[in-house]
């Protein structure tokens, strides 16, 4: 698309049904905590009136704050409102690159002059929108350096001590392979990208995944399963991430209906059985294809993936009994313990799709040394 044309779409929008309080209620009955709105992405356009920019929704046909609206949304009903922000900005005058995705060189840039404005807008959503999350991206180009990550990262918390920011305030760009943040790279967490981190409990992670395709809403885009769904939720938190996952609004403002009926699946999901997710922790078993776990006190909750097997055998290496066993809210199953292997029976049929057993052993689990299921 030709750079004049694309820069003059803010002029046509108008997205008429947006709703906070309904978008809201969609990421809360999915069972969310928190919720992470895209602020301004690399073409600079900023989705809130900054006194730093023209190129805002108040330039707009809708000219409302839609992101006041949804700050407001969050706290009313109880959700972490955070705002995901890129640093590079392909149509400012001082930022060095331009459209198209950056591979064009501005005679206007001048980062010492551009920082100011970056700072000036984070300091906008931090003391005006009272965001709890900055959720950084666009930092891998290469007029941002280093050094001014570190600064960028300082200044924040300086604002606001508690507010968490991700890896991508800064050049530790590896976080987003790993889990874990490189050198003295800035950043509160990794944030691994369209796949589930590495398994990490020992450092705070998060794998941001499209329920669909792609980032942005396109017509007819593949939608995931809510088995695929599920599987990636429970292997993240199974590898001791969060998951942020990702949807993509409608031109008109609405949440696609067939994306939102997905999410309060999951929430449906999350409604039965939240206590092996919510406030666990990943293992002691490192997921696989088959199989994620995560456990909490004496717990061990086991998220059956992909399983149509009579028996459940599983290595048991642990200074530890086994007490019992039962389905999540159902009911005892029999089970063995023996030379370092527990065995569980399971019903005769295929086992459903992110089915879960609870564990129950004479000790803290929290000590356990993560295991690899072959």
């Amino acid at each position: 698309m030709p750079i004049e044309k694309y820069d003059s779409l803010y002029l046509k929008f108008n997205p008429e049904q947006f709703n906070a309080d309904e978008w809201i209620g969609i990421a809360k009955a999915a069972g969310m905590k928190y919720f992470i709105i895209t602020s301004r992405h690399h073409d600079g356009f900023s989705l809130w009136p900054s006194a730093y920019s023209y190129y805002t929704i108040s330039a707009t046909p809708y000219k409302k704050d839609v992101l006041m609206e949804m700050k407001n949304a969050c706290e009313s009903q109880g959700i972490l409102f955070g705002t995901y922000y890129s640093i590079c900005d392909w149509k400012h005058l001082l930022y060095p690159l331009g459209s198209p995705g950056g591979k064009t060189v501005k005679p206007t840039g001048d980062m010492t002059n551009f920082i100011p404005f970056i700072k000036g807008q984070t300091k906008e959503l931090i003391e005006k929108y009272h965001t709890n999350i900055l959720w950084f991206d666009g930092e891998w180009e290469s007029p941002w350096t280093h050094a001014m990550g570190l600064d960028f990262y300082q200044y924040l918390k300086s604002l606001n001590p508690d507010i968490l920011i991700n890896n991508r305030v800064d050049k530790g760009r590896e976080g987003m392979e790993g889990t874990t943040l490189p050198g003295d790279f800035a950043g509160d967490y990794a944030t691994p990208e369209q796949r589930v981190g590495t398994y990490d409990t020992a450092h705070p992670w998060e794998s941001c995944i499209t329920i669909c395709n792609q980032w942005s809403w396109k017509p007819n885009d593949k939608l995931k399963s809510l088995d695929e769904c599920l599987a990636t939720l429970l292997k993240t938190v199974g590898g001791g991430g969060n998951l942020l996952l990702n949807v993509g609004p409608m031109p008109d403002g609405r949440i696609e209906p067939r994306q939102a009926d997905r999410l309060k699946e999951i929430g449906e999901w999350l409604g039965k059985n939240g206590a092996s997710v919510y406030g666990a922790t990943g293992g002691p078993y490192k997921p696989t294809n088959h199989i994620a776990s995560t456990r909490k006190g004496n717990t061990i909750y086991v998220h059956l993936l992909r399983y149509s097997e009579k028996t459940l055998t599983l290595p048991f290496p642990f200074d530890a009994k086994v007490d019992g066993c039962r389905w999540l809210n159902g009911e005892k199953l029999t089970f063995s313990q023996k030379d370092g292997s527990l065995k569980i029976t399971l019903p005769k049929g295929k086992t459903e799709s992110a089915k879960v057993l609870a564990i129950t052993v004479s000790t803290d689990t929290s000590d356990f040394t993560a295991v690899t299921l072959q």
